[in-house]
């Protein structure tokens, strides 16, 4: 380390050597004696004296300052870095966010880090700024967002390294008739594999090739191989980097390439609003070629994990690079070593669902959101922060363009393509030569239904196996059946944690709550009269198919469903059946309506779509129009022109008629008039104060005094064009034994409402009553329950 002080170097013949410590403390410049002062450096500041501000995984939105480590240099104290604190009993891991000088707290208080964790920050500085800003704007703990962003390993501290491999590799001279070996034929064995494998031998691979370790230890000891680490890392691309020809355009494929390929190297939000089957796909394959021949890297998002495999296989045929896919499905230790890799730029293309979102990129080229108006996008629990919305951010800080796309686009996207703040490019013809499907509204009213089929369904079903062709049935609905009724007294099988209905799944023989998970065993006799007349109403994807095997006992009825996926490769397996072409019937949920490819499936069955259009819920029509478009859109995408069967208690509903007459561009734009006009998202913004409590009132009592903290807030900021609504008990008022209540905020200008809730949070914090319940704000809310 060079002395404290400024350092003045003088060169000669090249070579640096220190030859004073000359500056004025007053200017703290060197005093200019010479042309050949060439560096000059700041006193190094005394380790004990500094001050860190650590963002700590905590749900308090605050800072906490700690002393520096001992034995630390102050220049290594880089904000970012990871360092072990104490807190309270436990040690945990923060991120050092800035060296102070002052503290609220006595500095005989302070406690000093535990450890340095880090050389360099593990996050590039974009992430941080991205994380700084996600924090801020969903007004949530900057510790628990950099906690969202970290892999589980580095959250816990270990290395931001990438995991080596012990490679054995035989010296060029070893031989296999060494006379040292002559006694030694496990040795003699083992060199002979050993020399086999000119590039090395994994350790992993020791025991499926029959060597053991210590032969091969005894023969590092004898010179004749050597043992070497090597960094754990994707094969790297070598060549052209299509590995299958690309697909020709269309003139509308071709515009919307052409229109981001030229924003390539700058910012620039983009909506690629194409129907089912129009192409998207395509578009974006050769967009990442593109990318990747620039020297850049891809991010893809994808809103569900059961995606993943499909868009993996497909980005694997296409190109030779070095992809991984990213997912909450992964191992800790698989995801940290994807996360670094792609940090350090050994991976090309990032496949992800949500949180994937935050994984760094050393040259990031190309985000895509895909299926942009799904709302898994948005997270429920702890940061309720929207993947879509943060890509738009992060493509900001990156400085790369954003392509958000989808069939059926959300409401807020599309206004921002009407505004100009995205540039909308269209698709509205299905590539190559498949057709758009015909929709027909299936009236059932005094139709029997058995099992939630129709008598004419199901003749139309048979119609299509006949021909060798595939059947989508879509119900939303797991279980068997989402009621049990006594038919005696007029029972119903309810949670005793949650207002909710119980749902009896037949495979498992249990009745199942699905709002916390509570089972229970059914009773053969009703609880409230004793009698036997204990009857299922309604029917669930386990019914449908237990009524379809019956009809057609000979095609496969494959359920697609979170419980029949729930084992480990059940996607795969259903879908290579699929693949095969052969006739079939898939019975499913929302799982199935999400950008799968099924070319041999020419019907798609909506057993009931009125559920969407009887909601308190602002946003249900917007998500039943997308759910069937989407649904739709599964049949037809070969040759074969499609057909969309819906069945429905409502077939003159103007929503309905619209949607199959017109499409959902008209629906779009109906709805945009009726928010605007009602002053509705994306035309205001929201904020959604939740809290729950087990005493009954308790969340009504924190949310009136909320009510009032931001009442006064809003006076004391004259900020008036601020609403509160409520507070009002949630839809659901009880869930998990908690009682649930909410207070909503309404604005019409998005600064007014952040000026007024990031007062607002820190005030809630330190009412006494807010220690009683559990709230939490969501800022943006999708869900207003």
């Amino acid at each position: 380390m060079p002395p404290p002080g400024v350092i003045a170097e003088y060169r000669t013949d090249n070579r640096p050597r220190i030859i004073t410590e000359a500056y004025d403390d007053a200017s703290r410049y060197v005093y200019q004696w010479s042309a050949n002062i060439c560096l000059f450096l700041p006193p190094s500041p005394d380790v004990s004296e500094v001050l860190l501000r650590l963002a700590l995984p905590s749900p308090l939105r605050r800072l906490f300052d700690y002393r520096a480590p001992a034995g630390v240099d102050a220049s290594e104290l880089i904000p970012g870095v990871r360092l072990r604190v104490p807190f309270g009993r436990r040690e945990i891991v923060g991120i050092l966010v800035q060296i102070v000088s002052e503290t609220d707290v006595p500095r005989d208080k302070l406690k000093p880090a535990i450890a340095l964790l880090d050389t360099t920050p593990p996050m590039p500085a974009s992430l941080i700024e991205l994380c700084k800003w996600t924090a801020q704007y969903y007004q949530h703990s900057l510790g628990d967002t950099f906690t969202c962003a970290l892999p589980g390993l580095l959250r816990q501290g270990d290395p931001a390294e990438r995991r080596v491999q012990r490679f054995w590799i035989a010296r060029p001279e070893a031989d296999v008739s060494d006379p040292r070996l002559v006694r030694a034929p496990r040795q003699r064995e083992a060199l002979k594999v050993v020399k086999q494998h000119p590039h090395g031998v994994a350790h992993e691979l020791l025991s499926q090739l029959g060597l053991a370790k210590d032969a091969l230890d005894t023969l590092q000891a004898k010179g004749l191989v050597d043992v070497e680490s090597r960094q754990i890392m994707p094969a790297k691309h070598h060549g052209a980097w299509l590995a299958q020809a690309e697909l020709p355009f269309n003139h509308e494929q071709r515009i919307a390439y052409e229109a981001v390929k030229a924003r390539l190297g700058s910012f620039h939000c983009f909506l690629l609003d194409g129907v089912t089957g129009s192409g998207k796909t395509e578009v974006y394959l050769q967009l990442i070629r593109r990318t990747l021949e620039t020297g850049r890297q891809a991010l893809v998002l994808i809103p569900e994990i059961n995606l993943g495999p499909q868009t993996l296989s497909r980005f694997e045929k296409r190109f030779n690079a070095r992809i991984v896919l990213i997912h909450s499905a992964l191992t800790d230790r698989e995801r940290t070593d994807a996360w670094l890799a792609a940090r350090d730029g050994d991976v090309d293309i990032v496949i992800g669902t949500r949180s994937a979102l935050f994984t760094p990129l050393k040259n990031p080229g190309l985000i895509i959101v895909d299926e942009e108006h799904d709302a898994s996008y948005k997270q429920q629990e702890g940061l309720r922060y929207h993947a879509r919305d943060l890509a738009v951010v992060r493509a900001r800080l990156e400085r790369v363009p954003l392509l958000l796309g989808s069939a059926t686009p959300s409401l807020e996207s599309l206004h921002n393509a009407e505004i100009g703040r995205y540039g909308l490019l269209r698709l509205t013809q299905r590539a190559g030569s498949a057709t758009a499907p015909k929709f027909q509204r299936l009236d059932v009213r005094s139709r029997p239904l058995d099992s939630g089929l129709s008598q004419p369904l199901a003749q139309a079903i048979g119609d299509t196996l006949s021909k060798g062709q595939q059947v989508l049935v879509f119900l939303n609905r797991r279980g068997f059946a989402p009621t049990l009724l006594c038919h005696d007294c007029g029972w119903i099988a309810q949670c005793p944690r949650c207002d909710a209905r119980m749902t009896i799944h037949q495979r498992s023989g249990e009745l199942r709550c699905h709002h916390c998970d509570h089972r229970q065993r059914p009773s053969q006799h009703c609880p409230a009269c004793g009698k036997l007349d204990l009857r299922p109403l309604g029917a669930g994807t386990e019914r449908a198919e237990e009524r379809l095997r019956i009809l057609f006992p000979q095609f496969p009825v494959l359920r697609i469903d979170r419980d029949s996926t729930m084992r480990k490769d059940a996607m795969a397996n259903i879908f290579s059946i699929i693949q095969r072409g052969e006739p079939c019937i898939l019975v499913g949920t929302q799982m199935l309506a999400k950008g799968h490819h099924f070319p041999r499936v020419t019907l798609v069955a909506i057993l009931d779509a009125d559920g969407g259009l009887f909601s308190a819920d602002f946003r249900a029509s917007e998500r039943m129009a997308q759910q069937v478009v989407q649904v739709a859109g599964r049949s037809g995408r070969a040759e074969v022109q499609g057909q969309v069967l819906i069945q429905t208690h409502l077939a003159d509903h103007p929503l309905l008629v619209q949607l199959t007459e017109q499409g959902y561009v008209a629906f779009a734009q109906q709805a945009l008039a009726e928010r605007r006009a009602a002053g509705l998202p994306p035309f205001t913004h929201l904020a959604l104060l939740r809290a729950e409590a087990y005493k009954p009132g308790q969340a009504e009592e924190f949310l009136e005094l909320a009510y009032a903290e931001a009442d006064q807030l809003a006076a004391e900021l004259d900020l008036p064009h601020i609403e509160l609504l409520g507070p009002v008990p949630a839809p659901m008022e009880r869930r998990a034994g908690r009682f649930r209540a909410q207070l909503l905020l309404q604005a019409s200008l998005r600064a007014p409402l952040h000026r007024l809730l990031t007062s607002w949070v820190l005030r809630l914090e330190s009412l006494p009553a807010g220690r009683q319940v559990r709230w939490s704000l969501d800022v943006d809310p999708i869900d207003l329950y």
